[in-house]
This record gives C-alpha cells, structure tokens and sequence, in this order.
C-alpha cells in the first residue's frame, strides 16, 4: 500500500490496511505475516504490526515473522515478537528461527528462554527452524536499510553515483560482512541466483574477487556487493550459522520442521539444498545418524503440529475419516542428498507420497498427478 518509504502509515491508509485483513480473514487466511529485515516492511513500527495483528487475533489468525534481526540485534527481534503476542492477544511463530553471524553464535540459549519465559506467562509463542547452518536470502541483505528506500535498484544506484553517500553504505556493508553474515569471509556468501552473471551461481564472493584480480577482503567485497545491486541483485546462501544452535533450536518441544524454501526449477540456478532436502535431512542425519531427535518427535514437528498450530481440518494426523496426505518412507534409508555444491538432487529412501489419497510418487517417480487443493482455515 505505502511502497517503498520510511514512515507510518496515516490514519486512513491503517484503516484499510485492517479492512484488507479483516476480509482477508473471512475468506479464510490463516493469519498475517512479516518480514521486518526486508523493504518494506522493515520501516513498519510495532504499533502499526499489533494494530494489524489484532484483526487478524478476533478471527483466531496467528502471526508468523521473520524477525527484524536474526544477527547482533537477534535478542532485540525476538522480544519484539514476544511484545506483539502481548499487546495483540495472538499467537505467534519465530519463522527459520536461527542466530546469524560468529557473534552471536550460542544466541539460541537466551531466544529459547525468552520462548519459555514467555509460553510460562500464558503467551503462545512457538518456532520454526529448517535443519541447515546456512540461509538464503538477497545480497541486498547487507546493505543498509535506508540506502534501498524508495527502490532497492534505482534508488539505490542514485545514491551510489554521490561519493559521501557510496561511502556511507561501503562501510555498512563492511560493517556487515564483518559481524553479519559474512563472518568476515567472503567465502561464507556464495551466489544462488545472479542474473547478472550466472557464471557465478555456486562459486562465492571470494571468487568473484579474485575473478576480478582483487584481494578478497571485506572492503573489495563491499564494492562487488555494490555493483551486484546496481545489477538487479542476487540470491545468495550465507554460511553463518552455528550448528550447535541448529540441534539446540531443533530438539526444543515448541520448535516445528519448515523448509523456508522457494519453489526451484530443476536443474536451474543453485539453490539452497533446503528446497529439496529439509524434511529427509531430519530424518536420515538428525533422527537416524545423529540421534538429535527421536523419530517419533520429528515426525510431530513435520505433520500434527504445524496442523495444530494452523488450525487444518482433518490432516497432519493419521485416523480414520482424515485427508490422506502420506509420505511413505523407509527410516533405515531415508536421507537427503541436496548439496551446497550439488544442489539439485532428489532424497534417497521416499517411495511413495500421496496427496489427498492420490499417489502422486510411485516406487521413487513422481507421477504428473496434481492433487493438491487450496488450504483455507476452518476447513
């Protein structure tokens, strides 16, 4: 509604906003959610979120976020979410819950206490987490907020033609890359989708930099994430999580199994090995190799609890009378085998899914049976 721009929504513009939600809700939404790390809804403050959130709580909606900051002001997103279950009266769900950079490394001990803290005061606050020590997101991610206002290329690309301008977003970039996600390694952010050189997709920064015969250094690393941007931007996978915090987040009873994945094409670009490998990777490395989780729990943070957790009708379970929505896999072989490096690879040990009672993979194959159906709450 507002576009692009830095400031609060005026009385009318929040009342339509509601309205939206409010029908939104009665067509059957499950709830609202948020990306407050992204334009725009970064420059959306917390009254204007609980105003929203409120509507979408009188018709039982939840709200999910993707955390304002998943990095130095982690604990800060993180309480903030706690405050709008508070003042909104709605339940609430820490989206790809995780702690981004070596800094903050372990961060996952005080986020599931400030969980707990708040569940014990009758807050239903709860957690997704897909089982990875890497994210996916755009480039643009390490670039101040503020530089990308009224449009994330454009703009951004006017205020890189003026020198003071450039070199104010050159250091919060380097800023970034030292305490962010970049770890202070440019090997860290490898590219997934660069249109602008698709050459690229797979190798990282470090490359492109030395590429180009520059010192693979943060400050090199600003300026080809400059130029990246100025080029549309890019897809990248940012390694820069703990894999201590991943089992911690993992085996928390609130916590369910959420890929956080995009739809990809076969065969296309390079992307996250989450798209492909999520669910099979609890199952073969988590459950069966590494004993983090009984395979009766992950099995309820995959199915029955996200259909609690979103109120479906008759799935997420299997009883009599329920849609059968199956996947039949073999526990003693089940494994994932997406890679950072070879991404497009399908799960070992899956042999039959149905959709719906229809059998849509048989003996491995999947079968061009589209049988899936549009999910609406209460029904």
């Amino acid at each position: 509604m507002m576009g692009l721009v830095n400031r609060a929504p005026t009385g009318e513009e929040l009342r339509q906003m509601e309205e939206w939600i409010e029908k939104a809700m009665k067509e059957g939404a499950f709830g609202i959610s948020t990306g407050l790390k992204y334009l725009p809804g970064t420059y959306a403050q917390l009254d204007e979120i609980v105003a929203l959130s409120k509507v979408a709580a009188r018709h039982g909606g939840i709200y999910t976020s993707h955390l304002r900051e998943e990095g130095l002001g982690l604990l800060e997103g993180v309480a903030e979410a706690i405050q709008i279950a508070e003042l909104a009266g709605i339940p609430v769900v820490l989206t790809h819950h995780k702690a981004i950079g070596l800094k903050m490394w372990g961060s996952s001990v005080k986020t599931l206490a400030m969980v707990d803290s708040a569940r014990n005061k009758g807050l239903d606050v709860m957690i997704d987490q897909y089982p990875y020590t890497a994210s996916f997101t755009g480039i643009s991610v390490l670039i101040p907020s503020w530089a990308l206002e009224g449009h994330p290329v454009r703009e951004f690309t006017k205020r890189c033609e003026d020198p003071i301008l450039r070199d104010s977003i050159r250091k919060g970039i380097i800023f970034n890359l030292l305490n962010d996600r970049g770890g202070g390694d440019l090997r860290r952010i490898q590219f997934g989708s660069f249109d602008w050189k698709p050459e690229l997709n797979g190798k990282t920064l470090y490359d492109w930099a030395i590429l180009q015969g520059l010192a693979p250094n943060v400050e090199n690393g600003a300026d080809l994430v400059i130029e990246a941007q100025i080029h549309r931007g890019a897809g990248c996978i940012f390694h820069a999580i703990s894999e201590e915090d991943v089992r911690r987040i993992m085996k928390h009873p609130q916590t369910m199994v959420a890929s956080d994945g995009r739809l990809s094409q076969p065969g296309k670009d390079h992307p996250h090995p989450r798209a492909y490998g999520t669910f099979p990777r609890v199952l073969g490395h988590y459950v069966r190799e590494e004993n983090v989780l009984r395979l009766e729990e992950a099995l309820f943070k995959m199915t029955g609890q996200p259909a609690l957790r979103l109120g479906l009708k008759k799935r997420g379970f299997i009883r009599k009378g329920y849609y059968a929505d199956l996947a039949l896999f073999d526990p003693a072989t089940v494994k994932d085998k997406s890679t950072f490096e070879a991404p497009h690879q399908y799960p070992e040990g899956i042999p039959f899914v149905l959709i719906n009672g229809k059998v849509t993979v048989d003996k491995g194959v999947y079968q061009d049976v589209r049988a899936g159906k549009t999910l609406k709450k209460g029904k």
